[in-house]
């Protein structure tokens, strides 16, 4: 479960993470009451991505502008999400900006403590850039220094930055997280940091343990399945994705994926549908799942839906469990589809007399580790002229939008 950003700087605040100062607005007429100096800037309060490109995030400098701009972001869909809060904040220029993080690694079983000198991480190629230093036993002010050195830092910021680490570390630990993280950390002219944006994520088997954090999901699950103002109908609960109107559904192993792929196919002219990612668990989980569990479910989930009519997969570098990716394509494009659809025929009667859409399946698989994976799909492709195979994320895109303007294939 991610937290909102007001909730994760009100953590950040009480546990000595320096951040502005800010204010919850719930309505646009709160800013007539607004505690903090202008210049401000306001924030939608959405788990959704990217937005400031959407236009969520707006710097103002009277009462008067910020009452109409924050009008216009309540109003404003960002990835089908509209916001039931505001963040007020100060505005602060900042002339250096970092990442930092404390993430769990799911293979070592240890928390990992990440940095860089960059806030615009390119995601596809940051492994380069990033410096991680492995929490290995009882963590100590060692581990925080030790990034900080790494980072390349001297003096008062390695302190500073040394202390922040070590405060996230805490929180991680205190509210039994999988991620924390500040993106960006600034430093302004003054040498001052400030913590301008975060993201906390729980863990969402560790939720009933701190009744603050259970209420907080209570209120968040209710907003996504009984809110008007929420498109979606709870998508984001279910899916952990990204729900829209188009024909053309993306799983992705990783956020970056999904979005990269979401945009290729909005510059091909394409409509773009549900849209997924595999890389953790969703939120409506009740136990531990798989990287293959949630492929599965997922394909599953979008046969069911009957506007897909392509599924388009990007997995680019490496997935856990390649090894079992041939068997479920395999199996998913040869199984007995009155199992998928069941849920269809019930409400709708006898399934014998059902129709559905057959959805193309686009596999984009760029890697080294996929080369094996590629030769056992080849001889399937040959099969079944509902799956395409290729490494090329252009001629994916192109195959998919071309794909989708197509007439459907229907089956009884």
């Amino acid at each position: 479960m991610d937290l909102l950003e007001y909730q994760v700087k009100e953590w950040f605040g009480k546990i000595g993470i320096p951040v502005l100062p800010s204010q919850r607005i719930d309505h646009p007429t709160d800013l007539k009451r607004l505690k903090i100096r202008y210049p401000i800037v306001l924030k939608s309060q959405v788990q959704a991505g990217e937005r400031e490109k959407a236009g969520g995030v707006r710097i103002v400098e009277t009462t008067i502008d910020a009452i109409a701009t924050a009008q216009n972001i309540f109003n404003l869909p960002i990835w089908g999400q509209l916001p039931e809060v505001l963040l007020a904040e100060s505005k602060y220029d900042a002339q250096e900006e970092f990442y930092l993080a404390v993430v769990l690694d799911t293979a070592l079983c240890r928390p990992v403590l990440l940095g860089c000198t960059e806030a615009n991480i390119d995601w596809e190629t940051a492994g380069e850039k990033f410096q991680h230093v492995v929490v290995e036993q009882e963590f100590s002010p060692f581990y925080a220094r030790r990034l900080a050195l790494k980072m390349g830092l001297q003096g008062a910021l390695m302190q500073t930055v040394s202390d922040i680490v070590e405060k996230m570390y805490q929180l991680f630990v205190q509210k039994d997280l999988d991620l924390v993280e500040i993106h960006p950390l600034g430093v302004n002219s003054a040498g001052q940091v400030m913590a301008l944006n975060g993201k906390v994520r729980v863990n969402k088997q560790a939720i009933n343990r701190h009744p603050e954090i259970a209420d907080m999901a209570a209120k968040m699950v209710g907003l996504l399945h009984g809110n008007k103002k929420s498109k979606g109908n709870g998508l984001l609960s279910r899916w952990d994705g990204i729900e829209m109107q188009g024909k053309i559904c993306i799983i992705g192993n990783g956020k970056g994926s999904v979005l990269t792929t979401l945009d290729e196919v909005v510059n091909a002219h394409g409509h773009p549908g549900k849209c997924v990612n595999l890389r953790h668990t969703f939120m409506s989980d009740t136990a531990q799942t798989t990287f293959s569990d949630r492929l599965i479910s997922s394909l599953t989930n979008l046969v069911n839906d009957q506007n897909t009519q392509v599924i388009l997969v990007n997995f680019l570098g490496t997935i856990p469990q390649v090894d079992q990716l041939p068997e479920i394509i395999t199996q998913f494009l040869h199984s007995d589809r009155s199992q998928i659809t069941s849920q269809v025929s019930a409400t709708n009667g006898n399934k014998s007399q059902q129709s559905w859409n057959l959805p193309w399946l686009i596999l984009r698989l760029a890697g080294s580790e996929f080369n094996h994976v590629r030769e056992e799909l080849a001889a399937l492709k040959t099969s079944n002229q509902l799956l395409i195979v290729v490494e090329n994320l252009d001629e994916a895109v192109k195959e998919a939008v071309r794909l989708a303007k197509t007439p459907v294939v229907k089956k009884r």
